[in-house]
C-alpha cells in the first residue's frame, strides 16, 4: 500500500489489486497515465485518508505525509520564505492523525514508513517520538546503514534516516523517513 498524501491529495498502491485515492482529479488523471504507460493497473477511490476503511490488511504501508517541503529548499528556495510556524504546526497535526489513522491498516508484523520531505524536527523526529507514544504495538525497525541508498551521514542513532541536502554529491532534497515494525 502506497500513500500519498501532499497537496490535498491521497494515493495508494498495492501490488496488482492497489487501491488509489485522490481527491484532485487531475493527479489521478496523471496517475492513470502513468500507470497505463508502465502496464500497470489499479483501482481509484476519491476518500477522506482518515475515515477510508480499508477491506484488507496490508504488510507494508508507505505514507509519504503532507508536509511544509522545507527539504525542497535547495530547489524551491522560496519554501523557506513561505513557512510559518503556524503551518508547520498545521501539517504536524495532520501528519499524527494520518499515522493514527494508517496504523490500524498495517498487518502483524507488517511494516509503516513515514517519510516527508522536511527538515522540521516537528515533522520527523517528533512524529516518531508520538506515533510510538501512541502505538505501542510498533516499535522502529533500524533503516541499515546504506539501505535503499541512502547516504551514509543520513544514518540516525535511533535507525531512522535524516537526508540532508549536503549528503550526496552534487545535493539532494531533504527527508525524514522512519520505519515502524507493527508486533505479533
Amino acid at each position: 500500500m502506497y500513500l500519498a498524501v501532499g497537496a490535498g491529495w491521497f494515493e495508494k498502491d498495492y501490488e496488482e489489486y492497489g487501491y488509489e485515492f485522490g481527491t484532485v482529479a487531475g493527479r489521478l488523471k496523471r496517475l492513470a497515465a502513468n500507470l497505463e504507460r508502465m502496464g500497470l493497473k489499479a483501482a481509484t477511490v476519491t476518500a477522506n485518508a482518515t475515515e477510508w476503511k480499508a477491506p484488507d490488511l496490508f504488510d507494508a504501508v508507505l505514507l509519504d505525509a503532507p508536509c511544509s517541503a522545507t527539504g525542497t529548499f535547495r530547489r524551491h528556495p522560496d519554501v523557506l520564505w513561505a513557512a510559518r510556524p503556524a503551518d508547520i504546526a498545521s501539517l504536524a497535526e495532520t501528519q499524527a492523525r494520518l499515522l493514527d489513522a494508517t496504523a490500524p491498516r498495517v498487518a502483524a508484523h507488517g511494516r509503516l514508513i513515514y517519510c516527508v520531505c522536511s527538515l522540521e524536527p516537528e515533522e520527523g523526529e517528533g512524529q516518531t517520538a508520538g506515533f510510538l507514544a501512541r502505538h505501542p504495538e510498533f516499535v522502529l525497525e533500524p533503516i541499515a546503514p546504506g539501505e535503499g541508498g541512502a547516504p551514509a551521514d543520513s544514518l540516525r542513532p535511533d535507525g531512522t534516516l535524516r537526508v540532508l541536502p549536503f549528503h550526496s554529491p552534487g545535493g539532494t532534497d531533504g527527508f525524514y523517513i522512519a520505519r515502524f515494525l507493527r508486533q505479533g
